[in-house]
């Protein structure tokens, strides 16, 4: 078996029987490293050179988590936690109760959308937004795995679609880009067009997991979310506005500067300077921020290091050229063979983003050797770059749901957060997306 297959397989494994995902990483990076034809000490060497390209990650999400922390203090995101409390409270219907929830899951949809393009902070609001409305999801007795499926579908979809914010990048600046290289006569225009079928396919996932798989209530322990998220009954205006010019400034500082680091550090020293915060608690905030963060900075940091060790062996270009030794002259077969092999690499690398550039230089060729049309083509390549993103423990689009839905210890990452988004995006996409690619391009 390749390589790379092979390490997919191992973290996967190793994670789905509940062993922490940083050492199913580090596990799975060595033996793809060994079958691999690497030896014990290159597999460690490309390592470790990958864990330096997760330290920003890891410490943006920490100083994002003590920024976090701070603006729950001034009691901001209580607001709206405390408006549907009082609602509940005050004796709802069965109806008023079900049109709570479905508010509350759709402003959070919203939410994870603007993330991408209007207010572009990517997975920054999870943590921020997520923990102060425990307590109403608690007493409507939400599944949060919904809730994790809404925010991931948020993030993804969002970025595969539209062409603006984060989504530009991903399209225009990444797919095209390395699409018109590898010698497609693709334009802007089509990139939209051609992602909207394997979108819809992860919008009829989202309808799946909301009014089926997860509709039933699930009970949760009040007094966990009360250690971490204590209900406040008095709000001090003044704090309201400190954290709306906190939070403001923050993502200025963000979008000029690009760098979580510099925005949440700004944002946080405001809350220092207006009393939001006391000098002697920042140690205290911290402790508590990284404690909220640290363990996705962590798997970050694990997650650049399997990258590097699976792009080290040349196991990608050899399981992508694999398919032509398979397929023949099959566009079916191919189509399909494609999405499953960028689903294990954008696993194994845990970015879409970074999954593009090592997939279209040879799918490229290959899909015009088989006669694809260009909206095929790019249905092909860009479906096979998403795919795993959602579905990927290492990826932040199941990280950040979980950094939100896990600050009492009641959400596993794994099987709360990972196998319920992979279910419910990664196979409607695969099913979409040859679809499109055989049927409507």
């Amino acid at each position: 078996m390749n390589s790379v297959v092979i390490a997919v397989l191992v973290m996967v494994l190793l994670s789905l029987v509940r062993v922490n995902i940083v050492i199913a990483l580090i596990v799975g990076a060595i033996v793809g490293g060994l079958t691999g034809g690497l030896g014990l000490n290159e597999t460690i060497d490309a390592f470790n050179k990958g864990l330096g390209n997760g330290a920003t990650i890891a410490l943006s999400y920490v100083m994002l988590g003590t920024f976090a922390v701070a603006i729950s203090k001034s009691g901001i995101t209580d607001l709206l936690s405390n408006m549907i409390i009082k609602k509940i409270n005050n004796g709802s219907s069965a109806m008023q109760f079900i049109y709570i929830k479905y508010l509350m899951l759709t402003l959070i949809l919203l939410a994870a959308v603007s993330s991408q393009n209007l207010v572009p902070v990517h997975i920054a609001f999870i943590p921020i937004l997520i923990p102060p409305l425990l307590h109403s999801m608690a007493q409507l007795k939400i599944d949060r795995r919904v809730v994790a499926c809404v925010i991931t579908f948020g993030l993804v979809a969002t970025y595969m679609l539209l062409p603006i914010g984060f989504g530009g990048i991903f399209l225009n600046q990444i797919l095209l880009k390395n699409l018109v290289e590898a010698g497609v006569l693709a334009t802007s225009a089509q990139l939209p067009l051609a992602m909207a079928f394997p979108v819809f396919g992860m919008f009829l996932g989202l309808l799946v997991a909301i009014f089926f798989s997860y509709k039933n209530k699930r009970v949760y322990d009040v007094s966990k979310i009360l250690e971490v998220e204590s209900e406040r009954k008095d709000i001090n205006p003044l704090f309201i506005w400190v954290a709306i010019a906190s939070a403001v400034t923050a993502l200025a500082l963000q979008v000029y500067t690009d760098s979580i680091i510099i925005g949440s550090l700004a944002g946080f020293l405001i809350f220092i300077i207006f009393g939001v915060v006391k000098v002697n608690e920042t140690q205290d905030f911290f402790t508590r921020g990284l404690k909220m963060m640290g363990m996705i900075g962590f798997i970050m940091i694990a997650a650049n290091g399997f990258a590097s060790v699976v792009n080290s062996t040349g196991g990608v270009e050899t399981l992508v050229s694999s398919i032509v030794d398979i397929i023949g002259d099959n566009k079916s077969m191919a189509a399909l063979l494609m999405l499953i092999v960028g689903l294990f690499i954008t696993m194994g690398i845990g970015s879409s983003f970074s999954t593009i550039p090592i997939i279209a230089t040879i799918y490229a060729p290959l899909c015009m050797q088989l006669d694809f049309s260009v909206m095929a083509t790019i249905t092909i390549i860009g479906t096979a770059a998403a795919l795993g993103d959602a579905g990927s423990p290492a990826s932040d689009s199941t990280l950040g749901p979980t950094s939100g839905l896990n600050v009492d210890g009641q959400h596993d990452h794994i099987w709360d957060s990972v196998v319920p988004t992979f279910i419910h995006y990664n196979i409607p996409l695969i099913i979409f997306g040859w679809f499109a690619a055989i049927y409507i391009f």
